[in-house]
């Protein structure tokens, strides 16, 4: 993807700042987050390269900050980065998971639809196929909208490093010479780097037509005790794993599509296209 304004939200994520930092070399960027010092941090070293980016502070949620942002710049495409990801606090607080994810959401298809945004890129979760969690629920709703909308989502599964995922949280035990925490031994998910993730993401941004579901292959689900027994033996520690049982709106295994959309999709590369 080249010589396009480019909007991302949540671009100072983990996930966000990689998607960033890869098309900053060939686009202008623009983007918004609410974390303040990230975002300014990233603004910063990505100018000091000479690259045509530039952010705001603000929430997806605010009807006039989001429309303020899409008049003003006037994006040709839309990466949504942006949403409350994780399961447990999401079960303590459905408001704000529906504020963000299915709200926010919302704005930000008016608004790109009300000053002629040509493409919007939608980053989804395997969590939204047979959801049972308020995040999965309110991402199977953002997946519709944009659906209807005419633009694209990007449905994969964990992503290896990123903020909230396993291995930071084993790093932090590991520093801290606490025992790693796994929630049951049977759990098993899906893994992608970060690097690999958003390379992907970006090919289905310019491969995707509208209204389709692009969802990665992912290769085989990994047992996520036996990756922290991996990970502990590389640290050269002996802590100890310790089980903390599946927590609310959590399974023990995930699906990157329903029985009906694996016989509906087809294989076109690293890609299932509903």
């Amino acid at each position: 993807m080249e010589n396009k304004k480019i909007l991302i939200t949540g671009f100072a994520g983990s996930l966000g700042s990689e998607i960033f930092r890869q098309l900053a070399p060939n686009n202008e960027l623009f983007g918004i987050d609410i974390d303040e010092t990230r975002m300014f941090d990233l603004v910063e070293e990505l100018k000091a390269k000479g690259y045509k980016v530039s952010g705001r502070i603000g929430n997806i949620k605010a009807h006039s900050t989001v429309e303020d942002t899409i008049s003003e710049f006037k994006p040709e495409v839309i990466f949504h980065v942006a949403a409350y990801k994780h399961v447990a606090p999401n079960e303590q607080y459905p408001l704000e998971a529906i504020n963000t994810n299915i709200i926010g959401t919302y704005n930000l298809l008016k608004y790109a639809k009300k000053y002629g945004v040509n493409k919007f890129i939608n980053i989804s979760t395997d969590k939204v196929v047979n959801a049972n969690s308020v995040m999965g629920a309110t991402k199977k709703v953002a997946e519709l909208m944009v659906r209807n909308w005419g633009g694209v989502s990007v449905r994969f599964g964990n992503v290896l490093g990123s903020r909230g995922s396993a291995i930071p949280t084993w790093q932090r035990q590991i520093d801290q010479n606490e025992p790693l925490t796994v929630t049951d031994e049977r759990m098993e998910r899906y893994f992608l780097t970060i690097p690999e993730a958003v390379k992907l993401v970006v090919k289905a941004a310019e491969i995707g037509e509208a209204g389709q579901v692009l969802i990665l292959d992912m290769g085989q689900p990994v047992n996520v005790l036996e990756l922290a027994k991996e990970i502990l033996e590389k640290s050269g520690k002996n802590l100890g794993i310790k089980m903390i049982g599946i927590r609310p709106g959590e399974t023990l295994s995930e699906k990157l599509m329903t029985e009906d959309e694996e016989k509906r999709a087809k294989k076109v590369g690293n890609f299932w296209i509903l």
